[in-house]
């Protein structure tokens, strides 16, 4: 199997601690970051915009995606062009739609060829990233992101499916890049690499597993059944 020098799947972290960033930041394996509201407040974030220009601070080349989080597209767009203006290496996250299933193409056709870097996001179709690619066409740098894991939730395998993403991205935007997002396990790095996906996006506990890869499986298996021997004397279970 492939080892983790040998991937040119880029990877990229995903979250909103701090301490996590700055951590990945120093790991030459890692080459950006993404977060979005729900990571945010998940990590305890009160303040966006602060925590944004934090973390800007420390992070001032890797390529980083902060979410628009209004739903009306007049809103995103002053949003977006805010987002932007934090710094060189920033990337803006617009949905693929709104909430009400109103689609966001002609704000990413706008901003992309304002010269905003784009990461249009939560899309599961080969429709949506066509035509995501179609209003990028032209534009900025941009990605964007398909829910890998999320289609993996529906007993769907991701993967031929992002197989035809990356077929319509050389057909209509080449530029662009596809992001393989919300993997599952840490075996989708190596799906993503297999099929030529350009990014990976990994939470820590995700990427904490990296030091597995190549493991021999019967020391594995052995450590196991000690972990699972040492956790019933540990909590002195008697029969």
């Amino acid at each position: 199997m492939k080892q983790i020098s040998e991937l040119t799947v880029k990877l990229f972290g995903d979250g909103a601690d701090k301490a996590d960033i700055l951590r990945l930041a120093q790991n030459p394996l890692i080459k950006g970051f993404t977060t979005n509201p729900t990571l945010m407040r998940k990590a305890g974030v009160t303040d966006y915009e602060a925590f944004a220009k934090d973390i800007l601070s420390e992070v001032r080349t890797l390529p980083i995606s902060f979410e628009v989080f209004a739903d009306d597209f007049e809103t995103m767009r002053t949003q977006a062009l805010k987002i932007a203006g934090w710094g060189d290496n920033v990337y803006v996250k617009i949905p693929v739609t709104n909430t009400r299933g109103v689609d966001s193409y002609g704000l990413i056709r706008a901003l992309s060829h304002d010269g905003v870097k784009l990461n249009v996001t939560a899309m599961m179709t080969t429709e949506q990233v066509r035509d995501a690619c179609l209003a990028l066409k032209g534009g900025a740098p941009a990605c964007v992101s398909v829910f890998a894991g999320r289609i993996a939730d529906t007993g769907r395998d991701p993967v031929p499916c992002m197989m035809l993403a990356l077929a319509v991205i050389a057909q209509v935007s080449p530029g662009t890049e596809l992001i393989w997002a919300s993997p599952r396990e840490l075996l989708n790095v190596f799906q993503a690499d297999d099929i030529g996906c350009h990014i990976i996006t990994a939470t820590p506990d995700i990427l904490k597993k990296l030091s597995l890869v190549g493991k021999d499986l019967s020391d594995y298996s052995l450590e196991t059944v000690q972990m699972f021997y040492n956790d019933a004397k540990a909590s002195g279970y008697r029969l």
